[in-house]
């Protein structure tokens, strides 16, 4: 909400496992401040996130008039990190983050 209310304080974001509402609550969208997020924005996400689906995500992701990027993680969830990915998904989200903060 930070960078929303005060986007000169941030030249892009990377979230995490953005919780977009608590699970098995859809209906209680964590959103309200994305209409006004005016800076580049890359999503990480697990395909098994109990906090939202790649496809509720996606769509709340068109909320928000910056750019906006969803890197997904198969086979994770909210944690993001399991014994699969474990040493090579820290690389590739800091790859992918260096490379969409340089567009």
């Amino acid at each position: 909400m930070l960078a929303a209310d005060e986007p000169g304080l941030f030249d892009g974001l990377l979230l995490l496992s953005y919780p977009l509402h608590p699970p098995k609550r859809p209906n209680e969208l964590r959103t309200a401040h994305f209409p006004r997020l005016q800076i580049p924005a890359l999503f990480v996400h697990g395909v098994h996130d109990g906090f939202g689906s790649i496809a509720e995500l996606a769509t709340a992701l068109e909320m928000i008039p910056a750019r906006t990027e969803l890197l997904t993680v198969t086979g994770a969830g909210h944690e993001l990190l399991n014994p699969r990915n474990r040493n090579a998904l820290p690389g590739i989200v800091v790859e992918k983050f260096h490379s969409f903060a340089a567009l």
